[in-house]
């Protein structure tokens, strides 16, 4: 019911350094899983087609291809430069590796969003703060994460508000499917 067709192609934002996790963040298990575990439980109806951007050997055990960031420590502006410059897919959804509360559900509204839109980017929202790591972004924008990176200009909320994008605003019952996780006192609250 929820999939969409193989023309899509999955990225999992999991090279961070994840200071303020101290700890591999999507690693890090919940309700017995992994992070990563959750969000692949939510993209698998999706697509097939899932790759980890990460070095770390440890992403292994998922079975999954792995990329290296093309330019080391460039932060999440690198790791989609990454993930565009690898796929052949007109539609790229990215994700950070933190959001365990992720669904199939808003994944999909997100993607027939994108596909439905003339924009070159489509990102969730839930009025108040974007997420542009749960976010679909076309091909087409390699050039400008290029540039960005050639230009030092990593900041991502600044980089997707000059693009041609539209921002999904999540209804109020699905707002906890946006909820990054970053330390540890934010794990202790998930529920």
């Amino acid at each position: 019911m929820h999939r969409i067709k193989e023309d899509i192609a999955v990225y999992i934002l999991c090279g961070g350094k994840s200071s303020r996790m101290n700890t591999e963040k999507g690693l890090v298990e919940f309700h017995g899983k992994t992070f990563l575990q959750w969000i692949l439980n939510a993209v698998t109806p999706l697509t097939r087609n899932i790759t980890l951007v990460t070095k770390n050997p440890a992403y292994a055990r998922f079975g999954l291809p792995m990329i290296p960031d093309l330019v080391e420590d460039q932060g999440p502006v690198g790791g989609i430069f990454t993930a565009l410059a690898d796929s052949s897919f007109r539609y790229n959804l990215i994700l950070s590796c933190d959001i365990p509360k992720i669904t199939t559900e808003v994944l999909t509204s997100l993607v027939q969003s994108a596909r439905d839109s003339d924009k070159d980017v489509s990102i969730l929202s839930d009025g108040n703060h974007d997420y542009p790591l749960i976010g679909c972004y076309q091909k087409s924008l390699l050039p400008a994460f290029q540039h960005a990176i050639e230009h030092r200009h990593l900041k991502l909320c600044p980089l997707v508000n000059s693009l041609r994008n539209q921002k999904l605003i999540i209804t109020q019952k699905d707002q906890a499917a946006l909820r990054n996780i970053n330390t540890q006192a934010e794990l202790l609250s998930l529920t």
